[in-house]
């Protein structure tokens, strides 16, 4: 073969791959970051077309939920809005008793009820009490949460316009940036009327490296589980066209990846993803949790009263606005609660609870015997900008 023959063949193959790449990597989303139809809640959500109480259902479905199962269902009227969880939109072995998608009722519950005034209302939310149970057989849903609507004065606060701002934010957390004594006291001291929710603050390092090392060891614990890697995967969307099609679960975008890794992952099959999470560094998941200055934890007296999960997402939604308003970012961080409800499940003995709740001085962290933990969270400074989760409206006829 003549050189220039061969430079000629070799610059097309060049250009084809190349071609080919660009091709897969718009078709993937490398390019379209927060864009498409999946994304137009967070830019709309202030809309109210001819039915005002939409609009508290637009803010309502920007919450955070359980891998963004989003497992709210909305009955609409001029007077009030039932609030029913979709108990088949669930992670499976990862949330066997619903208890992290009640929480995220809650989250939803929180937005609601922020956006009442803002729109002209004044609102009250009536939780109905139960039980949480395992998970259906045949799921339906259940009512949770009645709020009746009455005119009202129209105004707004932080933690309403801060609403679209707010983003999980699952990267490392800068370690050289402190979080102020005042950010510390106004989050501890956030307006609640539940007597059964308390919110435990940590910035001691001995402290957060205790906490660090319980999760991470929990994290690899219950995520070497094929049920519940199977419950949780079933939620992720690597696809650009699920993505846009589905309008719920995680994305690549929300890892917590630089934005350049981030495109990379894209292009990778399911297999690669799989092969380049289990290459990550030892006590990577530790090392994550130890860049954040804060982290909390969100006790109730009765892990599985249903009630109390809807007030500890109300609390964690409105911790979270708050710290989205001044600037910072946070992230649950809840393997070892979910490894009480693991163990509990199976049958198991309650080593996660013992180790969580003992007020004895064990090497465990202390708190009051007569509270259970319902979720942790870390708060910090970002490192890197997180895109926005995708969302999508629901509504029960």
């Amino acid at each position: 073969m003549q050189r220039r023959s061969f430079l000629k063949g070799a610059g097309t193959v060049t250009v084809a791959v190349v071609g080919g790449g660009v091709w897969h990597a718009w078709d993937q989303g490398v390019f379209s970051v927060g864009e498409g139809p999946a994304y137009e809640p967070w830019k709309d959500w202030r809309k109210t077309e001819s039915d005002a109480a939409l609009a508290l259902v637009r803010a309502a479905i920007l919450a955070a939920s359980p891998h963004n199962t989003q497992p709210w269902l909305f009955k609409v009227t001029n007077s009030s809005i039932d609030l029913h969880i979709d108990t088949q939109r669930n992670v499976g072995a990862l949330d066997p008793y619903l208890r992290e998608e009640h929480i995220g009722i809650g989250c939803a519950l929180e937005n609601l009820m922020l956006a009442a005034p803002a729109n002209g209302y004044a609102a009250t939310a009536a939780l109905l009490p139960g039980k949480l149970g395992p998970i259906p057989a045949e799921p339906k849903p259940q009512l949770l949460a009645r709020v009746k609507l009455t005119p009202g004065k129209r105004e707004e606060n932080e933690l309403y316009n801060a609403i679209p701002k707010r983003h999980t934010n699952r990267g490392p957390y800068d370690p050289g940036k402190t979080i102020s004594p005042d950010f510390v006291d106004a989050l501890n001291h956030l307006p609640s009327d539940y007597a059964d929710v308390k919110l435990f603050l940590f910035t001691a390092e001995a402290d957060r490296k205790k906490i660090a090392e319980i999760s991470s060891v929990a994290n690899a614990e219950i995520y070497s589980d094929p049920d519940v890697q199977h419950g949780s995967e079933r939620w992720i969307r690597t696809k650009w066209n699920s993505v846009q099609k589905y309008r719920d679960g995680l994305t690549i975008d929300a890892f917590g990846l630089p934005p350049v890794a981030s495109a990379i992952a894209k292009m990778m099959s399911v297999r690669m993803l799989r092969w380049a999470s289990s290459r990550s560094t030892e006590n990577g998941y530790s090392k994550l949790m130890l860049s954040a200055p804060l982290i909390g934890f969100i006790a109730v007296r009765d892990r599985y009263a249903r009630e109390q999960c809807l007030q500890a997402g109300r609390i964690w939604q409105r911790a979270h606005l708050f710290a989205t308003a001044h600037g910072l970012a946070a992230r649950p961080c809840n393997e070892a609660v979910e490894m009480v409800d693991h163990e509990r499940a199976l049958g198991r003995p309650a080593s996660r609870a013992a180790l969580l709740s003992s007020p004895k001085d064990n090497g465990s962290l202390r708190q009051p015997r007569e509270v259970s933990l319902s979720g942790r969270n870390r708060y910090g400074f970002v490192t890197s900008p997180n895109s926005r989760l995708i969302s999508a409206v629901k509504e029960s006829q």
